[in-house]
This record gives C-alpha cells, structure tokens and sequence, in this order.
C-alpha cells in the first residue's frame, strides 16, 4: 500500500486537498520507453531544425523520448522538470504527468539517484493551520484535473520502482503558520515555501552524494519553481538560478507541455515560445525549444493520446 494514498497533499503550485486512492486504482498505460528506444535516442537522433522559431533555436523530433534523450545529453547534475498542468475537463487527454511518468522516466534508469516532488504533505499534525491552508488554495484547486493528485501519487510510485528514491515535501507547523498569517497573499507565500523547500532538500541530497557521484537529482512540479530566468516579480518562487550557480551551470530546466491545454489567453501568451508555436504543424512530432543554454521546453505530439 502506498504510503502516502491518504495524506493530505498540498500541490507545490497549485496546491489541493485529499488524495486518496483506491484499491486497485491504475493509471492509464501509456507508450513506454523500451530498452532499444532507450539505445537508439541519441540527442541527434530523427531531429531537424523547425522553421519559424526565431532565435529560440526549437528542433523537431519523431519522439518525446529521442526529445528527452537530447536534453540528457547535456549532463545535467539537477534536472528540474515543470509541467503545465491538466485543466478541469481535459481527463480525457493524457496529461504531462502520466507520459512523463511511463515513456521519459525509464530513461534515467541508473541515472537518477533521487526525485524530488513538488508536493507539500500535510498529515494533520498542524492542524488548524493546515486546514487554513488547504482552503485558502481551493479556488485555484477547483480549476485542476481531478486526476491531477493520485497521477503524482503514482509517478513517486515509479521512481522507485526505477531504483531511485522519491521524496516529498514535508512543512513544519511554523511553515503552515506563516502562511496562514498571509491572508490574501497565502498563494504566493506558499509558492515561496515550496521553492525553499525544494531547493533545501536538492541541496542537502547533494551534500550527501559521494564525490564520485554524478547520477542526478531530478525535481517535479509545476513550470514556476524551476525557472532559470524568473519572470519580475516571480524570483523567489524559482530555486533555479540558485541551484544552477551552485551545480557550476549543471542545472537544467525542462518544461513539459502538452498542446491540447494550450490557449489563446493571457498566461499562455506570456511564454516566450507561445508566438512560434501552432498547435496545427507538424503532426505527429516533438518540438523542442531551447530558448537559452540550460532551458528547454518539449511539447507533446498532438497525436490523439489519450486515456
């Protein structure tokens, strides 16, 4: 039985409530990455440079997993991946989480030593302060996926069974405290408290490492927390200029989108990407984009997968 199926599970980004699974509950099986895929990604395997990206410097690719395998090839020492997270009534499209979790994450097999999930764990321990919490984030909550939280539940499940070990984010009640104190500004102290959060425990992960360790930290969340170049206002909701000074620019950031949550609005239009993008071309591929060293964003195949 899974640990944590019955916690409290305070989403880093977003936040939420119960997460409780059921007995026999499964994700949806997804295209996984076998060993010849594995093998044959190369970085430069089945890539060639798309038209129209500016200077953004996006590539095109016949898989995610040949995308993902040339982001690998930078040797990163922390790889921290965000996603854009699954809107209420896309459960029917598999979300980033679940392809992240079954076709990508094999490939760091013996690579990865830890994965570190962006998800706060309240166990009832604080008590009212946690429940303030909890509430203050419901509005944001209610505009998630429903799935959202036990497909995070099972992506830890599967680090592990990949031989790495999974952890999470784990506030003291002077954390909940603090942040309860915020009021109207509970969301924003919260994003803060899981960037410190996270970036605490990468931090003490490599501290223990041996010196002749190089297997990578890995890092889940939402696609704030990792950036390298936090948009203004934003800077302490980011551990990535922080962790990549510290890793001597081993530190890569890596978005993972799925098009069929992609938008005409304000947030989505806010991506340095959004203007080069066009959910209609290139059927079937991935596009990766670089929009500077260390920073990549892999968008999906709008190829009809879905649970």
């Amino acid at each position: 039985m899974d640990t944590v199926r019955c916690a409290t599970l305070l989403l880093s980004w977003l936040f939420g409530a119960a997460a409780c699974r059921t007995e026999g509950s499964t994700t949806p099986p997804v295209p996984a990455a076998t060993p010849q895929a594995v093998a044959t990604a190369a970085p430069s395997a089945s890539s060639v440079a798309a038209s129209s990206c500016g200077a953004l410097g996006c590539r095109l690719y016949e898989s995610p997993v040949a995308a993902f395998a040339a982001v690998l090839g930078t040797q990163p020492r922390i790889l921290a991946v965000g996603e854009a997270h699954a809107p209420q009534g896309s459960e029917a499209v598999l979300s980033a989480t679940s392809r992240f979790a079954h076709a990508l994450l094999p490939l760091l097999r013996g690579r990865m030593s830890d994965l570190v999930l962006e998800l706060a764990v309240a166990d009832g321990s604080c008590g009212a302060r946690e429940r303030q919490v909890a509430a203050a984030q419901k509005p944001v909550t209610a505009r998630q996926a429903s799935t959202n939280q036990d497909e995070l539940v099972a992506l830890r499940r599967r680090a592990t069974e990949l031989g790495a070990r999974a952890h999470l984010l784990r506030p003291s009640c002077a954390d909940y405290a603090e942040v309860a104190r915020a009021g109207p500004d509970a969301i924003p102290r919260m994003l803060e408290l899981v960037a410190r959060l996270t970036a605490t425990r990468v931090r003490a992960l490599l501290s223990a490492a041996p010196s002749s360790s190089d297997r990578m930290v890995v890092t889940y969340g939402g696609a704030m927390h990792n950036d390298l170049v936090p948009r203004p206002g934003r800077e302490k909701w980011s551990f990535g200029p922080e962790r990549s000074a510290r890793t001597s620019g081993r530190y890569v950031e890596l978005d993972l989108v799925v098009p069929e949550y992609v938008r005409d609005n304000d947030s989505w239009r806010a991506l340095e990407w959004y203007p080069y993008f066009s959910p209609a071309a290139h059927p079937g591929k991935t596009l990766l984009f670089n929009p500077r060293p260390g920073s990549y964003v892999l968008i999906f195949p709008r190829d009809g997968v879905q649970r």
